[in-house]
This record gives structure tokens, C-alpha cells and sequence, in this order.
């Protein structure tokens, strides 16, 4: 296809080198870099290294390459800023893993972040200067102690949705903090011909752990209740059952001194009775 054109012969070699490569990994992903600064993916081509291979390749390069590996049905899938992403790992584990591996960065102007930006309490490096200047004016309570700036209160400086403004970011630059995130924003994993949409690979850990606890602790309760001992639950079994017992044996104990009382009460009335008769025969 490309050889019909007039192509540069290191365009035609890049084309087929991507292509044999993409035969080698049965998971093939296609990702964007839009809004993903080169120092964040290079650290994150790092760390995940040994498990996923990241290819950024010209659009075009990567188009034809698909073709030539015979992926044509992931074509549509290909954006702006593509890179691709070459894979033996599992896809649902490989997205979690890339979630995982998203780094903090500054907030530039006309971010949104995904979570509040809260600035807490506490010393800085700033001396005294221009600097209190910036932190009053984006309402960051600020004021020098011990020859330095501190921040007097934890404070939210930005809510979830709301744009970082011009002044925020230079505060919170400043301070050098890293409120945002940025990772490689999957849009599909294919394994085997299987297309996944990143919407049905995202996990909610959380929701997992919570659930997988609750789990065990309806099984563990079904095999109290039933009586069905395993190894997990023995040690319990029988603490319940000497429990058990013990409250038995205080049961029993008090049924057998209410029946001595009961006794002694009918012995007391029948000798009351019985001197009652004797003074009357007197």
C-alpha cells in the first residue's frame, strides 16, 4: 500500500517494523496523549516497562501499520496524539495497572481537577516577599513565622469542576504542589480480537474489596450457623460451644436452686402447718 506512493523508505521500514512487532502481543491498545506532558509518560513508560511496550508513531504511520497487521476494525479508534500500547498482560489488569501509574503534576491554567484541591496548614520554604502577595490574593491564609511563610489553615482553594485560574496555579506552583494527574488515557484494549471500551475495563477496587469482605463474612456466618466446621472457623466453634455450654451449666444451676427453694418453702409451710395443728390440740 504504501510502496504504490512516493513514501520515504524509513516510513515504509517504521510501517512494518510496528506491524511484525504488534504480532507478537496478543493485548494491542490504542491510547491518546492529549493533555499527557512528556515528562509523565517517559516516567510512566518506566515503570511499566517490564509489562506493556508504548509505541508513539505519527498518526499516519500507526494507521497504516494497523492496516498492514491486518487490525483494520482498530483504525477508527486512532485520534489525535495516538501512541499505541503492546501487551501479554491481561487487559482489565494492564488498565488498572495504567491507572496505577498516572504521576502528579502542577495545575495549569484552566485545569479542572477531578477532586478538590485543598492547600493544608503548615510551614514553606517562601521567605517573606512578593510571595505572601500571591498566596492572599487566590485566599490562602498566609503570614511569616520564624522568618518564614506559613499557611495558617487548611484551606480548599479549587473545588471538583472548577477551573484553576492564572493566580492559583502560580500559588500553588509557589508551594510546590502537584494537585493534578496525568497517565495515558486508554481509549481501547483489544485481546484476540475483542475490543474493549475504557469504559468497560475501569475496576472500582473499592467497591471489590468491600464486596469480597462481605463475602467471607457470609460464608463465615453460614458455616457458624449451620454448624459446618472447616479450619477457618473451628477455633470459633468451639469457643462458642464451651460458651454454650457454660451459660447451660448457669441455667441448670439456678433451675436446681429454685427447685431447693421450692423445696424448702414447702418444708417450711408444712412444719408452719403442722405446729399450728399441735397448738391447737394443746
Amino acid at each position: 500500500m504504501l510502496e504504490g506512493r512516493q513514501v520515504k523508505p524509513e516510513k515504509i521500514k517504521a510501517v512494518e517494523d510496528l506491524a511484525e512487532l504488534m504480532k507478537k502481543y496478543s493485548v494491542i491498545g490504542i491510547l491518546t496523549l492529549q493533555k499527557t506532558p512528556a515528562s509523565a509518560l517517559q516516567k510512566i513508560k518506566k515503570d511499566i516497562k517490564k509489562e506493556a511496550l508504548i509505541k508513539v508513531l505519527r498518526k499516519s504511520t500507526t494507521l497504516f501499520a494497523l492496516d498492514k497487521a491486518g487490525k483494520q476494525n482498530l483504525k477508527e479508534f486512532v485520534g489525535d496524539s495516538p501512541a499505541l500500547i503492546l501487551s501479554n498482560t491481561d487487559p482489565f489488569k494492564l488498565y488498572l495497572d495504567l491507572q496505577r501509574s498516572r504521576v502528579a503534576i502542577p495545575a495549569k491554567p484552566g485545569d479542572k481537577p477531578e477532586e478538590d484541591i485543598e492547600v493544608k496548614a503548615g510551614p514553606t520554604d517562601l521567605p517573606p516577599g512578593p510571595a505572601i502577595s500571591s498566596l492572599t490574593k487566590v485566599r490562602i491564609p498566609a503570614k511569616v513565622v520564624g522568618g518564614k511563610i506559613n499557611v495558617m489553615k487548611d484551606i480548599v482553594v479549587c473545588k471538583v469542576g472548577e477551573e484553576v485560574s492564572i493566580d492559583l496555579s502560580s500559588a500553588l506552583q509557589l508551594l510546590k504542589l502537584k494537585p493534578m494527574e496525568a497517565g495515558l488515557n486508554v481509549i481501547i484494549l483489544c485481546e484476540d480480537g475483542k475490543v474493549y471500551k475504557k469504559e468497560e475495563l475501569f475496576v472500582d477496587e473499592k467497591e471489590i474489596y468491600n464486596d469480597t469482605i462481605r463475602g467471607i463474612q457470609n460464608a463465615f456466618n453460614l458455616s457458624i450457623n449451620s454448624g459446618y466446621p472447616t479450619k477457618e472457623n473451628i477455633v470459633f466453634m468451639i469457643s462458642k460451644a464451651f460458651l454454650n455450654a457454660k451459660q447451660l451449666e448457669s441455667e441448670l444451676k439456678l433451675e436446681k436452686l429454685g427447685e431447693t427453694r421450692e423445696e424448702e418453702k414447702e418444708v417450711k409451710e408444712q412444719t408452719d402447718n403442722q405446729n399450728i395443728e399441735n397448738k391447737k390440740e394443746v
